[in-house]
């Protein structure tokens, strides 16, 4: 599953919207640093087409992101120094969203704040199990594939509507 259906299944329609028009459709050339190392990245990062790279301190490859997947949520929640740099690719476009726009949507809007945080937490656990059994302490059955017990029933029933979502913020992007 795309990890952006993490986040989008526990919004709303509306919430998309307002993050579609909160945000900048970006095209980034290909080795453009979108966060360099040891800095405090400021935005939160969509990624509609192309990937980027995560690389180490010392430049080594750790993962590509692609389409669906979210950068920068972390830094968000956490104001530490980043850990990994990440660099643009062929192709690369992304919805990016400021965390100053952000966090003053999230203090004026609690009924936002609360699907918003609720759909990081439901992102990040799921990641955390995939990152857990990567390192050997559970099985992991397909590599970049989250594992059957990450997605609950309920998330099975609210992936649908996460994917039409998610399709239909990559159109109005697209335009």
């Amino acid at each position: 599953m795309r990890k952006v259906l993490f986040i989008l299944s526990e919004l709303l329609d509306e919430d998309v919207e307002w993050m579609a028009n909160a945000g900048d459709r970006l095209r980034y050339p290909v080795g453009a640093e979108i966060i360099p190392f040891d800095s405090q990245p400021d935005n939160v990062y969509f990624v509609l087409d192309g990937s980027f790279s995560v690389l180490s301190a010392s430049g080594e490859l750790i993962v590509e992101l692609g389409s669906g997947e979210i950068i920068g949520e972390m830094s968000l929640v956490d104001p530490a120094r980043s850990t990994a740099s990440v660099r643009a690719n062929q192709g690369a476009s992304a919805l990016r969203l400021s965390h100053t726009r952000l966090r003053n949507k999230l203090a004026a809007d609690a009924p936002f704040a609360a699907r918003f945080y609720r759909a990081l937490a439901v992102f990040m656990s799921a990641r955390m199990r995939h990152t857990t059994r990567r390192f050997g302490y559970g099985q992991l059955d397909e590599p970049g594939m989250p594992h059957a017990d990450d997605i609950s029933e309920a998330m099975l029933a609210k992936a649908h509507q996460a994917s039409l979502r998610f399709e239909r913020l990559l159109k109005r992007m697209a335009s």
